[in-house]
């Protein structure tokens, strides 16, 4: 007789098949899509969530079986589970035989067709508060309850009302707006070959090297580790994309090194994810939300990236400034290079696993292929070259894991997608997002700074608790608008939209990267994301500055003398307020000083001459008084 454990086994092994299965078919779509033919649209966007709904449903059963009450009623969530996946296919097929018949013949949606339509809606929704949790759940709840009731709301937040027919036709049988509109096709024909990209790079063996390099370009610094933490997340977000992926795969070395360094753990864990959030900032690659953007304005990825570079530029340069100045603070100084330090020809060997993918990336996108091809020949030149890593010759099937693993993080992507495309069909249905702009325009007048401050504020709240991506999204739907009709373009928009999405990580009290980095280095949670948020501060001014002087992303308006002039005022502003923030910069500051010191950074990024002329030279003045006072100091520590 088999015992209840071995009768579980054989739903278990099921599932494991089904779900490798799955996630195979989904890269080897995200493959032949990217680099070899084009899949009809259609069976494109049914094929890709109806995987991603089986990978849905697994990767959940897993993280509740794992969970630490484990899986309590067995049999009535497997019956649950099947009977998701039984209903989501069932919608997602009237999804592909409604828009067939629309293509073929004059079709009117029915009262058949509502069902279904409302049955995917429930089943994608529940998928995506399992997998991501509350908030993205109620965007799309409000994104259904609105279109249903929206017409009894007092004021602006009224509508003419839509029935259930209509409110199928706008979710689910569109496939410009809600969940099979344009944002899924973007997902599943550009950034999904990225994603799989990125954990190829990680899983071949990349981010180990980029470590050790990382680790050997900091060594004489004050900030060692910490600062090698900056220099790695930077370089580890180009492959991954995600704050959480960042910190998991860089974190677990760096935090112990640079606690070992003599920093306090929630310092330490605060860089961490500071610096990991950053990642997504920092050209080439960008995570999804830069390829996304991409698409969305029109301007090209090539264009995006070149945009991105100097603004990405200035949030490290702020956090290797604050990694100093804290060093300064606690005394520590630069450390002999240890032997495990050092590069080794394994090394060496291995840096090609990084440096040519990414340049097969650069240099797909200057001769003209779309950035989908860049992603697929980026992929193919990965895997030919993964051979010469030791470990991978050792252990081949990690390449097979690796890729498996990125197909799954694309699938739980396209989840919150689907939460998403439920918002823009309700935002776009009913008018409401012109409508909030109206909102903010009265309440910001005609100032282009009030108005940044409003949007600012509605960006962290709207995307607290979010990943990077569907943050974005929301964020660019309400506010976008908004910001443009003051005369900023639209990559402007997108980018100022696009850096508070990526800061909503670390703002408290959801600040996710901080919760991520705190057990690793057994902080505080709550006290490591205020920390997060006084170090990544420069992240909220950057947005501002190239809003004022879109010089600075290059691409649009690109003058060299006042590009040279506002890059020079915006680092010596950035040095003041780190200083600052830490209230140290050579020697202690006083209270009137680190006023002073903020006074005069904000005032030397004002447009008028008359003000940041004078902010310049005061904040030059600052640093003198600093050195000199600091001169004794350092000559009574000599003598001693």
């Amino acid at each position: 007789m088999t015992t209840p454990h071995e009768k579980m086994g054989i739903p278990a092994q099921l599932s494991a098949w089904v779900f490798m299965l799955a996630c195979f078919a989904l890269g080897a779509i995200a493959l032949y899509s990217s680099g070899v033919g084009l899949i009809d649209p259609l069976v494109h966007r049914a094929a890709g969530f109806a995987l991603s709904l089986i990978v849905a449903v697994v990767v959940s059963r897993s993280r509740r079986e794992a969970s630490e009450r484990g899986d309590t009623k067995p049999q009535l969530n497997l019956a649950i589970d099947l009977t998701l996946v039984a209903a989501g296919l069932w919608s997602i097929w009237s999804f592909y035989f409604v828009q067939n018949e629309m293509e073929t013949a004059l079709y009117d949606i029915t009262s058949g067709d509502a069902w279904p339509a409302l049955a995917g809606l429930v089943v994608f929704l529940e998928l995506c508060r399992r997998l991501w949790g509350w908030g993205l759940f109620g965007v799309g709840l409000f994104g259904v309850l609105y279109l249903l009731f929206g017409h009894d709301l007092p004021g602006i937040l009224a509508h003419t009302g839509f029935s259930l027919i209509e409110v199928s036709e706008a979710l689910w049988y569109n496939t410009n707006k809600g969940v099979f509109g344009s944002i899924t096709n973007i997902v599943l024909s550009t950034v999904f070959i990225f994603i799989i990209f990125g954990v190829l790079l990680e899983g071949t063996g990349a981010g180990d090297t980029l470590l050790k390099f990382a680790f050997l370009l900091t060594r004489r610094t004050r900030g060692g580790p910490a600062h090698a933490a900056i220099l790695s997340s930077s370089m580890f977000g180009t492959m991954s994309g995600s704050t959480v992926a960042n910190i998991v795969g860089t974190g677990t070395f760096t935090i112990p090194m640079i606690k070992k360094r003599g920093f306090t753990p929630t310092f330490a864990a605060g860089i961490e994810a500071t610096a990991s959030s950053g990642g997504q900032i920092m050209p080439p690659i960008m995570g999804a939300a830069a390829l996304v953007m991409a698409d969305l304005t029109g301007v090209g990825y090539m264009n995006v990236i070149v945009a991105a570079l100097v603004p990405a530029l200035f949030y490290y340069f702020s956090l290797f400034a604050a990694v100093t100045v804290e060093a300064r603070r606690q005394g520590i100084e630069v450390q002999p290079m240890t032997t495990d330090d050092k590069i080794t020809r394994i090394d060496v060997i291995n840096s090609i696993l990084f440096v040519v993918p990414i340049l097969t990336v650069i240099v797909s996108l200057l001769v003209g292929l779309s950035t989908s091809a860049a992603g697929f020949y980026a992929v193919i030149s990965l895997l030919v070259l993964s051979v010469i890593n030791p470990d991978v010759r050792r252990e081949p099937l990690r390449v097979w894991r690796s890729f498996l693993k990125g197909a799954e993080s694309g699938a739980t992507l396209l989840i919150a997608i689907a939460a998403i495309g439920i918002l823009v069909g309700a935002l776009d249905s009913t008018g409401l997002g012109l409508k909030l702009a109206n909102v903010i325009a009265m309440i910001r007048g005609e100032s282009l700074f009030s108005a940044l401050l409003v949007a600012m504020g509605g960006a962290l709240i709207l995307g607290m608790g979010m990943p990077t991506l569907p943050a974005y999204l929301i964020i660019i739907l309400v506010m976008g608008p908004a910001i443009q009709e003051l005369g900023v373009s639209m990559l402007t928009a997108h980018m100022f939209v696009f850096y508070y999405g990526v800061a909503s990580s670390l703002t408290p009290p959801v600040a996710i990267a901080a919760y991520a980095a705190a057990p690793i280095a057994g902080a505080n949670p709550l006290m490591t994301a205020f920390m997060s948020f006084r170090l990544g501060m420069a992240k909220f001014i950057i947005p501002f500055v190239f809003a004022f002087y879109p010089t600075i992303l290059i691409i649009e308006t690109f003058d060299l003398f006042p590009f040279i002039w506002i890059v020079a005022r915006t680092c010596f502003c950035i040095w003041l307020f780190s200083s600052a923030l830490s209230g140290f910069d050579r020697q202690k500051l006083s209270v009137p000083e680190i006023i002073i010191r903020f006074v005069a950074a904000f005032a030397m990024l004002v447009v008028s001459p008359v003000v940041h002329i004078p902010a310049i030279l005061f904040g030059l003045l600052l640093i003198f008084i600093d050195v000199r006072k600091a001169k004794p100091n350092t000559a009574n520590e000599v003598t001693s």
